[in-house]
């Protein structure tokens, strides 16, 4: 006979005690079963949590070192910089008093050669003193580098020349050439120092 839940008269069966222990403790374990499963959940995420926070705490110390390192560089060179900047005009400095200082006996000779040619009347002895101051100032400029450009009877060449003058000529060979070289031009290992002034052929 089965049980009817309409008819008031009837009892609902009574389930034994052993079977409601039976689903309490399955309801029970269901429960835990899904608490572990949130809690799996949450130390997993905790655990990502403490990983990035460790990736962000490393990212953030390589970088405060790369900035200290890279501060340090910039210190180091600033001095590299300086330092470079002092030695250069040391050695311009220096090598301006080197030339000067070679250039005093040349002085030296000047005055001998003006004081000795005040009691002179001979034009052929002062020049030859002159000869001489000048052949020196020469090698002294050749030992430092400057030689003169050479520039008359060469073709004209704009690298050394400065033409400042055109001479009408009537041989077609002189066209183009330095006819003339009013002002000497010089090179300083070779570099141009100074551009030769010339009157060109044309």
């Amino acid at each position: 006979m089965s049980y009817n839940p309409n008819n008031p008269k009837e009892k609902a069966p009574q389930q034994d005690d052993a079977a409601i222990m039976d689903d309490v403790q399955e309801a029970y374990d269901e429960q835990n079963s899904v608490e572990d499963e949130e809690n799996e959940i949450i130390n997993k995420q905790l655990s990502d949590i403490d990983a990035l926070n460790q990736q962000l705490k490393d990212a953030e110390d390589k970088l405060e070192k790369e900035k200290k390192e890279y501060l340090f560089l910039m210190a180091e060179f600033d001095n590299f910089r300086k330092r470079t900047v002092k030695e250069k005009s040391d050695i311009i400095k220096n090598a301006s008093e080197s030339v000067l200082k070679g250039l005093l006996p040349i002085v030296d000779d000047f005055e001998r050669g003006l004081e000795a040619s005040a009691g002179q009347d001979d034009p052929s002895s002062i020049r030859e003193g002159m000869e001489l101051i000048y052949q020196k100032l020469v090698k002294f400029l050749a030992s430092n580098g400057v030689k003169p450009i050479e520039s008359t009877g060469k073709p004209f060449d704009a690298e050394y020349h400065e033409a400042i003058a055109m001479v009408p000529v009537t041989d077609e060979s002189q066209k183009g050439m330095v006819i003339d070289t009013p002002t000497k031009g010089y090179t300083i290992n070779d570099k141009v120092l100074r551009h030769a002034k010339v009157a060109v052929g044309q």
